[in-house]
Parts: C-alpha cells; sequence; structure tokens
C-alpha cells in the first residue's frame, strides 16, 4: 500500500514550488495545483498514485468551503434572493443543456448521453466562485450575495440529478412529497440546535479560541454527516450548518478562523482534478472538448448577463457575475463519475465532462483574477482577500 504520509508530504511540497512559480509568473494558483497533479499524477511521473485517498480526503476542503459560505450570508437575505436566481438558474441551465447537448449529437454522440452531458457541464463551480470572491466584503456585496445564491440553487438541482442517477428516485407522489418534507424538517431542527444548544455553548468558550474553532467545525462535520444520513449531500448539510450559524455575531470570526483549514484542503482537491486527467482518452476527445469549452465560456457569461440585466441589474454588474459564474463545476465532475458508474455515459464522455469542466475552470481563473477583483488578482488594484 502506497504511504499516504509520503504521498501527501510529496503533494504539499510540489503545490507549494507550483504556487511560488505561479505567483511570481502571475498565474493562477487554481492553474498551479493542477499541473501539479498532472506532474504527479498517473499518466505523469506517477509518484502519487493512490489518487482516490487523496481525493476522498480533499472533500473535506468543499464541505467546509461551503460551510464558510454559509457563515457569511444570512438566511434572510438567501431567501430574498432566492426568487430571482432561482428562475434565472433553471432558464440558463435549459439553454445550456440544448446548446451542448446538440453540439454533441452533431458530433455523433448519443443523444441521452449528450442531453447529460450538457446537463452536468451547466453547473457552475462552487469553489472557483467562492474562493475568487473577496472574502472580507462577501456578506457586505450584493455580487457575493447573488454568486451564492445562484450556486446553491444549483446545487439543490445537482442533488436531485445525483439521487436520480444513483437510483434513488421517489417511487411515488408520496416519495416525491416527503424528500423535500424531510428537507425542511431537517434545516428546522439544524436551526433550533444552533440557537438553544450551539449557540449558548459557544458563548460558554468563546475567550478559548481552539475551542472556539474546533467546536464550529464539530458542528460542521456533524450537520454534513447528518445531512448525508436522511439522503443530502455533505455539502448541502455543510451550507446549512453555516446558514444557522451566520444568524450569529461570531459568525465572522469563524470564518477568518477556519480559512487555513479550508484552503490546505482545496490543494488537495486540484491536485486530484490535475491528477486524475486520462491523457490517452483525451487524445481522442480534445478537440470536442475545447468546442464544449469555448461555447460554455463565450454564451454562458452572456445568457447570464442579459439574465441579469432582464432582471434590473446594472450592465457592469451583470457582466462581472457573468463572467464569475462562466465555468464548469466540481459537480460536473461528480456527475461525470456517477453517471459513467451507473452506466448512463460511457468513460468516453465521462472524460470528456471531465476536461470540459476543467478547461473552463483554467480559462474562468485568468479572465476572473486579470479583471476583477479577487483574493489571487493579478494586479496590485485588483488583489483584495
Amino acid at each position: 500500500m502506497e504511504n499516504a504520509f509520503f504521498s501527501i508530504s510529496l503533494i504539499v511540497a510540489v503545490s507549494a514550488l507550483s504556487a511560488c512559480i505561479g505567483v511570481i509568473s502571475r498565474q493562477p494558483i487554481v492553474v498551479a495545483y493542477i499541473a501539479a497533479g498532472i506532474l504527479l499524477g498517473p499518466w505523469g511521473f506517477s509518484l502519487v498514485k493512490n489518487v482516490e485517498l487523496i481525493n476522498d480526503i480533499s472533500h473535506i476542503g468543499v464541505v467546509l468551503l461551503l460551510f464558510l459560505a454559509g457563515l457569511v450570508l444570512h438566511p434572510q437575505r438567501l431567501i430574498s434572493l432566492f426568487r430571482k436566481t432561482m428562475l434565472i438558474t433553471i432558464g440558463a441551465g435549459a439553454v445550456f443543456t440544448v446548446l451542448i447537448g446538440t453540439l454533441l449529437v452533431l458530433w455523433q454522440f448519443p443523444l441521452a448521453e449528450s442531453v447529460i452531458t450538457g446537463t452536468a457541464l451547466f453547473f457552475s463551480s462552487t469553489i472557483l466562485v467562492v474562493k475568487l470572491l473577496p472574502t472580507t466584503t462577501l456578506h457586505q456585496q450584493r455580487m457575493g450575495s447573488l454568486c451564492i445564491a445562484i450556486l446553491v440553487a444549483q446545487d439543490l438541482i445537482a442533488i436531485a440529478i445525483l439521487l436520480f442517477l444513483k437510483g434513488e428516485r421517489p417511487d411515488s407522489w408520496v416519495g416525491a412529497v416527503l424528500v423535500p418534507l424531510r428537507g425542511i424538517a431537517g434545516i428546522a431542527v439544524v436551526m433550533l440546535l444552533e440557537q438553544f444548544a450551539v449557540r449558548p455553548l459557544m458563548r460558554r468558550v468563546e475567550y478559548y479560541h481552539e475551542v472556539l474553532l474546533l467546536l464550529a467545525l464539530g458542528w460542521c462535520f456533524g450537520i454534513a454527516a447528518g445531512a448525508d444520513y436522511i439522503g443530502f449531500s455533505h455539502e448541502t448539510g455543510a451550507f446549512i450548518a453555516g446558514l444557522a450559524l451566520a444568524r450569529s455575531p461570531i459568525s465572522y470570526f469563524l470564518s477568518e478562523g477556519l480559512k487555513f483549514f479550508r484552503d490546505f484542503f482545496l490543494v488537495l482537491f486540484f491536485f486530484t482534478l490535475g491528477a486524475q486527467i486520462n491523457l490517452p482518452v483525451v487524445k481522442e476527445i480534445w478537440m470536442v472538448a475545447l468546442a464544449a469549452g469555448v461555447l460554455l465560456l463565450v454564451v454562458k457569461p452572456l445568457l447570464y448577463r442579459w439574465l441579469f440585466i432582464r432582471s434590473g441589474e446594472q450592465k457592469r454588474f451583470s457582466t462581472e457575475i457573468g463572467i464569475r459564474l462562466g465555468q464548469s463545476s466540481e459537480f460536473s465532475l461528480i456527475v461525470a463519475v456517477v453517471a459513467a458508474e451507473h452506466a448512463f455515459i460511457s468513460l468516453k464522455m465521462s472524460q470528456l465532462i471531465q476536461l470540459t469542466a476543467i478547461f473552463t475552470m483554467i480559462v474562468s481563473s485568468y479572465l476572473t483574477v486579470a479583471f476583477f477583483p479577487s483574493p489571487l488578482g493579478a494586479k496590485s488594484t485588483l488583489k483584495q482577500d
């Protein structure tokens, strides 16, 4: 068995070196982490062979990311934004599914697989969008709030698709009603537990910062595990846990204190993206992946821009939010893997989704850090943490 300590040590060392090169050459750090994965993974020097283990560990970073996103977004603000963003999300998703599906059918891929691929690629990256937003002003700016609302709406759609692909479909109208009711009941329980159990406990230990942060982590992962138990994703549970704590005055302190933990595990996540690229299959599909990626990168920002202008937002604001949301998502990668495991799509189509998603994430990160405020801003005037 591969030594886990050696693998993680090697990943951290090489990722740190590639990140330094990225910073010096003014490249997005995300690209540096993906490059490290390609270099050390099975299709590079193959120094890290157990990519599945690293991927499982990196999932902690995704959970923490959603938890911190919830921490800086008050529930009442989220609910008020959902009315606008849900319609925009559904409308944009339908257009992207048709566009990508049509492209793949014209490229002589099967219709059913083309539709699934188009649906998978419509999601925007929660990790990339949130990480490239200035976190200190995320709770103050309308940009951050609308991005989070769009991403949460997409996550809910993605969860429904994953349940369908896994065969966890309600067998009657009663089952279809029970699923959302179970979710509503779960949210109510979380809110009550936070208000009457977690918040008073945090007041008792607020002067012991180590204990306070550990309690927040325990709350996050406890609710994430509970969400998985009742049929929802860890990410959904973590977001709801953060959302509940956002009502507390201590939420900002917690979000600042937990950033380092989130960022460390996200390094592993982006590393596994690069390590999982199957180069022999890539040689067969790179042209169609490039075409699909360019189509997404051009049409997606323009469509979001048009939809937000139609909803009453200013043109400059709508252009920025369109570009920030203009990539595919880590949920695209998850849908690709699950769909292939359950024989809804071929391995080749799964790799097509993954390659297109990674391509759009890389290009989108370049565009965002080059033109808009970001913690990784290419210019000093754009660098905002």
